[in-house]
């Protein structure tokens, strides 16, 4: 007589205990047309927010389709956090953070600094610094300010513009990264 045990397996449950072997074997990307082609059958994004103390760890894309469940996750992360509005991110944003959190080869989340932008934030913010554009591409989530605990701004910056695809802007003096998904371009020291 043999016993057998049946257990429940959600497909979260599932994809977690692939994603360390899968990421591990995920080649790393050097330009615009392949930075995360062929990087096996997922795509995780690994971040914590000082802001809100908040931390998503979400595998948000499998076999070529992204997650909607996730997706709607990450879109609630990245929310303007003065005020609560949230906005569609671009995935292009997202999937370059991957590839860079991937090129840079670390356990450590991204530390979300601003994703979303309200308009109201961004005005705000623009009356306060000479640094914020008037047509921030925040205000669009299509942008992201990141940094890394054991990373330097230039290891961050590197690896970002590694990737070919959108801008990459250095903010040493106030330790963060910017990321987008707009035209290729470097900016800051």
């Amino acid at each position: 007589m043999t016993s057998t045990t049946a257990s429940s397996i959600s497909r979260r449950g599932l994809l977690g205990a692939f994603a360390a072997t899968a990421i591990a074997a995920a080649p790393t990307y050097s330009n615009a047309a392949g930075f995360l082609r062929g990087g096996g059958d997922i795509r995780r994004l690994k971040m914590y927010s000082g802001r809100t103390g908040e931390s998503i760890d979400t595998i948000y894309w499998i076999e070529g389709q992204y997650i909607g469940e996730a997706v709607t996750e990450v879109n609630r992360f990245f929310r303007d956090w003065r005020n609560g509005q949230t906005h569609q991110i671009d995935t292009r944003t997202v999937d370059i953070i991957a590839a860079t959190q991937n090129l840079l080869d670390s356990d450590q989340p991204f530390t979300l600094i601003s994703g979303y932008r309200s308009p109201q934030t961004n005005a705000m913010l623009r009356a306060n610094s000479s640094g914020v554009a008037r047509n921030s591409l925040h205000l669009q989530g299509k942008a992201a300010d990141l940094r890394m605990q054991g990373r330097s701004v230039s290891q961050m910056a590197r690896a970002a513009a590694a990737c070919r695809a959108g801008g990459v802007g250095r903010y040493s003096g106030s330790n963060f990264v910017h990321m987008d998904c707009g035209q290729v371009r470097t900016w800051g020291s």
